[in-house]
């Protein structure tokens, strides 16, 4: 299937591959270090969020968090008062999150603009791609992969990376698109999370559990949790679909660019969301384990 970016306009046309044996889906592009670093610095929206607006993360239990599908966040299954680095932490809210539960918390990010959160709240971040050379043999208690482990080229050697660091019996906790659910087989090649070029890689159990095998680690558990708002974003974006090169004026920060029957059919998908229709079909299918979101827990023996 020929893909491109749906979403900020980064040039190309890009192929996704699927391995025959276990499912394992993948972009068919080589991007370097270099190129990484300059496709989420300039194109990625953190870099039009104000600092003065930085909050982080609180607690959410209860039906409230199920029904919202809190639970779809790597970081939501930590405990507190560990020792826990988290692997593309994006603008930082997930680090205060963590600080505030009493944890040694450490963080890297591929994205340049971490620097002003840093540089105002002091954590510590390792400002690049994962590198676990950076941190000791078995120093973490967990390692957490939000939404990032379909982002790196190479997952089985940043999971043997994750091996290395974390504590004997710790924990790596990852949120990444399923690939297989009922998202991607219903709205094809516009399905939100194909997310192309910025998603390289599509896990199944079977791809992850030979992933985990061959890095160190085991996987013990699979959890289909779906944020609740990814239906009411999947709406929008069937609506909102741009021409190839081109940028979402969804996805856009400044949202230029709206033609006039798209701002009607948004405003008309934002009351539909309201009904909490959206929430109802998530939780449905998640359920069913046909959610769009799986979250892998992996340990190290």
């Amino acid at each position: 299937m020929q893909t491109y970016d749906d979403r900020y306009g980064y040039q190309g046309s890009f192929t996704l591959m699927q391995c025959q044996h276990c499912g394992h889906e993948f972009l068919d592009c080589n991007l370097s270090a270099s190129e990484l670093t300059e496709l989420y610095t300039n194109y990625y929206p953190r870099k039009c969020l104000d600092i003065a607006n930085y909050t982080p993360h609180t607690e959410q239990n209860g039906f409230t968090a199920w029904f919202n599908g809190s639970g779809s966040s790597a970081f939501r299954w930590v405990p507190r008062n560990v020792r826990v680095l988290d692997v593309g932490c994006g603008f930082g809210q997930s680090l205060g999150y963590h600080t505030a539960r009493g944890c040694d918390v450490y963080g890297v990010e591929a994205d340049e603009n971490i620097r002003r959160v840093v540089e105002k709240f002091g954590f510590k971040v390792h400002v690049g791609l994962f590198d676990d050379k950076v941190y000791e043999q078995d120093f973490f208690d967990f390692v957490t992969m939000d939404q990032v482990i379909e982002h790196v080229t190479d997952p089985i050697a940043t999971l043997r990376g994750v091996a290395r660091i974390l504590k004997s019996g710790g924990t790596a906790i990852l949120s990444t698109p399923n690939a297989r659910g009922w998202g991607s087989r219903l709205f094809g090649k516009r399905w939100i999370n194909w997310h192309t070029p910025y998603h390289l890689q599509f896990f199944t159990r079977e791809s992850m559990r030979q992933a985990a095998e061959q890095s160190g680690l085991v996987l013990t558990e699979v959890k289909t949790v779906t944020n609740s708002e990814w239906l009411h974003y999947q709406w929008i974006h069937l609506v909102t679909y741009p021409k190839p090169g081109k940028p979402s004026w969804f996805w856009s920060p400044d949202k230029s660019g709206a033609r006039a029957h798209q701002k009607i059919m948004v405003r008309l998908l934002s009351l539909l969301h309201r009904t909490k229709i959206n929430h109802w079909v998530t939780r449905l299918l998640d359920g069913l384990g046909l959610g769009d979101n799986f979250v892998f827990i992996l340990k190290k023996p």
